[in-house]
Parts: C-alpha cells; structure tokens; sequence
C-alpha cells in the first residue's frame, strides 16, 4: 500500500504540496495539483480521513489497541487507561488484536475512521502497515508495554531486566541450576528483551543456557503446556521454569500435573506479569509484577499531551519481583 511519501515521489512534489492538495488548500498551481491527483490515483492512495479532522476538531475519544484481551494484564492496562481518559473528559474506543497483525491493523484503521483524537496501541507481533502509516500521518499516537523498533512513537513501559537480574539470583540462591524460559514470538520486542536478560542473569551466575532450555511460546496458555511438555522429554529435565508471560505459565502448571509431578517438588515455576490468579494457585506463583495502572495512567498522560497540542516523551517505570512459594521458598515479598 503507497504512502504519502511514495505519492510526493511520484508526482515529483514534497509531502507537504501533497497534504495542501488532499486538504484542497489555496495557493498550489493546477499543474501541481493535476500531477498529485494522478499520483494519488496510479498507487491507489488512500488519504487518512483522521489526519485531515485532527487538524480542524477534536472528538473527545481515544483509541486502544490491546495484544489480547483476555490476557488479564491488558485487562487491567484497558481499565487503568479508561479510568485516567475519563478524568480528563475523554471516552475510550478498545479493539482486541488477539495477538494478530491483521486483526491488529483492522482495528487501527477503523478506529482512524472513526476520527479518534490519538491512539493507544500495544502493537501485536510483526511490521505494522497501518500503525506506520499512522505515525508517517502524524498521528498522535503512544505506544505502551510494547513497540515497534524504528518508529518515532512515545513509549510507556517497564523495565524488567533489573527484576529477572533478581528472580535469577533468586533461583540460584535456593539451588536452582538447571534454569529454562518459555519466550514468547520470536518477533516480541518484550519478550526478545526478557530472554537477553534471562541469558545475562544466568551468565552472571556462571550458568549456561542452551538451546534445549529455550521454548519457544506464543504468549498462550496452550503453547506454555506444549513447551513444558517438551521439556520433560529430555535426559535432564529443567529444575526451573521461567514463563515470559502470565498465561503461558498457567500453562506451564496445567501441564505439570498433568504429567503427575507437582510445583515446587519436581519443578519450580516463575513468571513474567502478575495476576491476580496467582494468589489463589496451588501453590501461589512467584512473578515479576509491572506498575499496570501506572503504566495506564501514563500513557493516557503522553498521548492527551499530543492531542492538545504539547510535546510528550516516552517514560520507563520498573517492575518488581514478588517471591512466593512455586519456587520452593516460604510466602514473601520482595519490592
């Protein structure tokens, strides 16, 4: 799909005369005018009807494109991002992406033609058509938890590697040597990032991790029970588990006992993002907690920033790490 930039090219003009033309702005020669509409029409542009309407109005709402909103991490981001919006007169349109780019960029589009004000994206594996055509639109536009490397879009996240620094440091002080993680996509901008810092924990600590330790995961529930299926398929078995997201080591527990073993007594267990769920298992799961309604609160901050016409940059909050007893310790916290 041509970009404005691919129109301005081909009728040999800069994006700006090609803007003035789409908003049929005085003072561009018919000339110019006759060879961008041509342009327009050989590449089957498609002008962006928000980028026109936020130059002129405003319609008090805000678009948000969630990865999967049966992930209660999202679930929660979604009600933190409702709440801040709310307080600051605005309403919330959410699309699920479902873990889906096509689905994803369906929503993104969509919501552009309902002439949201800005929007709100946890992008969703992958090169993003639509969220790049967006940002070349001028969009204003957060990213948040996720991102998408190369585009100059503010990003609300936290940091996780000083925590996974800590859960290894953890494992290894009650004896852990054996140590595994369950990524997720292979294209994830978080999950890349937990498995380097997973890596880099270990190495610190003298330990290896090979490839046989390394499952690859979707970020669903059934991929954690098919890695850790795999798992227990080797001559030795992991000591430890590391989910790199909550649902997946939902998964991981489900599979354990459906082997027959138990968590902590065969295998401990570790996650990325606590839920509430894991309060409640048997036994309640060690996770890497991050500040979610911040996170929410903040990015409804930067992106109504945009909106009303002032600068926003990006910000990085830190996660935790709270211990509890599918590592084998007693209940306890750790902040």
């Amino acid at each position: 799909m041509a970009g404005i930039k691919d129109v301005a090219a081909r009728a040999g003009v800069s994006v700006a005369t090609v803007s003035r033309v789409l908003n049929d702005h005085s003072g561009v020669r018919e000339g110019t005018r006759t060879r961008v509409l041509a342009a327009v029409s050989e590449l089957s542009y498609r002008p962006n009807t928000l980028a026109r309407s936020l130059r002129t109005d405003q319609t008090r709402t805000l678009g948000l494109v969630i990865s999967d909103v049966l992930n209660p991490f999202f679930t929660e981001l979604a009600r933190a991002v409702e709440d801040e919006a709310r307080a600051r007169g605005y309403s919330v349109i959410i699309g699920n992406a479902d873990e889906q780019l096509t689905l994803q960029d369906h929503h993104v589009r969509t919501l552009l033609d309902r002439r949201i004000d800005g929007l709100l994206v946890s992008p969703a594996d992958g090169d993003s058509l639509a969220l790049r055509e967006a940002a070349l639109a001028g969009i204003p536009m957060v990213f948040v938890d996720r991102w998408i490397a190369g585009l100059d879009v503010p990003l609300v996240r936290a940091d996780g590697r000083s925590a996974v620094r800590e859960l290894v440091a953890h494992l290894y002080a009650l004896g852990h040597r054996k140590l595994a993680i369950i990524a997720g996509p292979v294209a994830s901008t978080t999950s890349n990032e937990r498995l380097a810092a997973f890596r880099g924990a270990l190495a610190e600590h003298g330990l290896p991790l090979p490839g046989h330790y390394i499952g690859q995961g979707d970020f669903q529930t059934a991929s954690g029970r098919r890695v850790t299926e795999g798992f227990f398929t080797l001559p030795e078995p992991p000591d430890a588990v590391f989910a790199t997201d909550n649902l997946m080591a939902l998964g991981v527990m489900e599979q354990v006992r459906t082997l027959g073993l138990r968590v902590p007594d065969d295998v401990s267990l570790a996650a990325f993002d606590d839920i509430p769920w894991f309060l409640h298992t048997d036994p309640p799961i060690t996770a890497i907690a991050q500040p979610t309604q911040q996170l929410g609160h903040r990015a409804v901050t930067a992106l109504t920033d945009l909106v009303e016409g002032r600068s926003a940059g990006s910000v990085t909050l830190s996660a935790h790490l709270i211990a509890r007893r599918s590592c084998g310790e007693d209940e306890r916290t750790r902040r």
